[in-house]
């Protein structure tokens, strides 16, 4: 799992819209079992806690469930965690345009810059 959070920002959030993101990409598909707390942890370089908090509001959203005693797994339907990453992907480009404004591009500035960039 290569994923390195940004030590600027809260993990957790990161963490969630990481995990999200491995199931919407079908990386994790319905009801494989996620690593444990622990094994995550370790992965990803966070404390147990957080993983445990982060695995607590993904269950939340309804995008993973947890079995007693066996771990926790993808939920059968991927729809929440593919909207989650739509919205996701909104939200940063809300902020991408809005940074860019800020440093004087104007919208058609920026997305000949996007296309500049990909090219």
């Amino acid at each position: 799992m290569n994923w390195k959070p940004d030590k600027d920002k809260p993990i957790c959030p990161q963490l969630c819209e990481h995990m999200s993101s491995q199931i919407a990409s079908g990386y994790y598909k319905p009801h494989d079992k996620l690593p444990s707390v622990r094994e995550l942890a370790v992965l990803v370089g966070v404390n147990p806690n957080t993983v445990q908090r982060s695995y607590e509001i993904l269950e939340g959203q309804g995008i993973i469930y947890t079995l007693r005693g066996n771990g926790r797994y993808v939920a059968e339907d991927i729809t929440r965690s593919q909207e989650s990453i739509k919205k996701l992907r909104v939200e940063k480009t809300r902020e991408y345009f809005s940074q860019m404004k800020l440093l004087g591009f104007d919208t058609d500035e920026t997305k000949d810059y996007i296309k500049e960039w990909s090219e």
